[in-house]
């Protein structure tokens, strides 16, 4: 008899989780339960919240629900991996230890279901966005990061809304190619991690791209408050099959 191939990693990014947004909460919380409780891993590749103000937001009830989840899928014995997207970069040791998961570097290189993988949340191969990458490159800086930080926890977040609403008047004059990785910038990728896989976010524009023998799987924004509702995951299985899924389980 032959078994069936368990689940080894999960993959998930972009479900810019926010308390005005309960049906994709609540869509998170049973991926949680139902799913990566089943796994060996969870890798969590960016934009999880749909912002991160800093690490004292945990003193407030979303944030808490959140990583109490994420704990609780650790707590079973799944190891929990995190990278950080344009939205939460600022995540930090305190949300680490209640959520009990690892922060990584980016970009990483898993060794999964015998494949060598680089995991990234994707806006850094967005080179064609000049602007984006200048403020990417802004923000990223720990002196900048240190000095947001000791703002009140009140102030960065209505910095951050104007930030937001900034983004999206700077969006719509944006063409898709400008907002979506760059083919140099993936190559660039690819040669430095010597590795034959991509998997990564941020886009919101889910597929397969493959070419030359090379695979970059993008994955899925979540929107279960949406009338046309979308989300979804990687997975990894033991016999190394790397599957697509809707938010409903569906195979892509």
């Amino acid at each position: 008899m032959t078994l069936p191939a368990r689940t080894l990693a999960l993959f998930i990014s972009d479900l810019h989780l926010q308390p005005s947004h309960p049906s994709t909460s609540e869509a998170f919380f049973a991926f949680l339960r139902e799913r990566a409780m089943a796994a060996s891993s969870l890798y969590v590749l960016g934009d999880l919240f749909e912002y991160w103000a800093g690490d004292d937001d945990l003193d407030t009830l979303h944030p808490q629900l959140v990583a109490r989840a994420l704990r609780a899928v650790s707590d079973a014995g799944v190891a929990v991996y995190w990278i950080g997207g344009n939205r939460d970069f600022l995540v930090g040791p305190r949300f680490a230890e209640e959520a009990g998961l690892t922060i990584l570097p980016e970009p990483y290189v898993a060794e999964i279901g015998g494949h060598r993988i680089t995991l990234v949340h994707g806006d850094a191969q967005c080179t064609d966005d000049v602007r984006y990458m200048a403020f990417r490159h802004q923000v990223r800086d720990p002196e900048w990061q240190a000095k947001f930080l000791a703002m009140p926890l009140a102030q960065r977040k209505q910095i951050i809304a104007g930030l937001r609403e900034g983004s999206k008047e700077a969006q719509a004059g944006k063409s898709y190619e400008i907002m979506d990785v760059t083919p140099s910038a993936v190559a660039d990728l690819y040669r430095a991690t010597g590795t034959g896989i991509i998997i990564h976010g941020h886009t919101h524009r889910p597929a397969l791209h493959e070419s030359a023998g090379q695979r970059r799987y993008v994955l899925p924004d979540w929107d279960l408050d949406n009338p046309e509702p979308r989300g979804g995951w990687i997975a990894i299985a033991s016999d190394g099959t790397i599957t697509r899924h809707r938010y409903d389980g569906a195979l892509v």
